[in-house]
């Protein structure tokens, strides 16, 4: 949860940037939504009322986690950022998606 709450401050650190210096709007409220929903649905499946409620929160934080990839390739293919706030950012997200990934295998082997 910590590296969630982590990531999603680096997102919206990010959209304040984009917004700032770069006066990009769009592409700055879709990885915002994005990024900082991956946290969001990993703390509703924290209060799930059953397992696969559990399952369904986490997979839909795996998806948001998968997008906010799009939305940094995009950005950093864009030149709207810089080659080191992509990889760091980058390197974060893989590292949670594949965590959620690795999570939602597991328990929906253990169905």
């Amino acid at each position: 949860m910590d590296k969630c709450i982590a990531f999603s401050i680096k997102i919206n650190k990010l959209r304040k940037y984009l917004r700032e210096k770069q006066h990009e709007y769009n592409n700055s409220d879709q990885i915002q939504r994005a990024g900082t929903s991956i946290g969001a649905n990993y703390s509703e499946a924290c209060d799930a009322i059953s397992k696969a409620d559990f399952i369904n929160k986490l997979a839909i934080a795996q998806k948001e986690a998968h997008e906010t990839m799009y939305w940094l390739k995009v950005l950093y293919g864009s030149e709207l950022i810089k080659k080191e706030q992509y990889e760091e950012l980058m390197k974060d997200a893989e590292e949670i998606h594949r965590v959620l990934t690795s999570s939602v295998k597991t328990l929906k082997e253990q169905k």
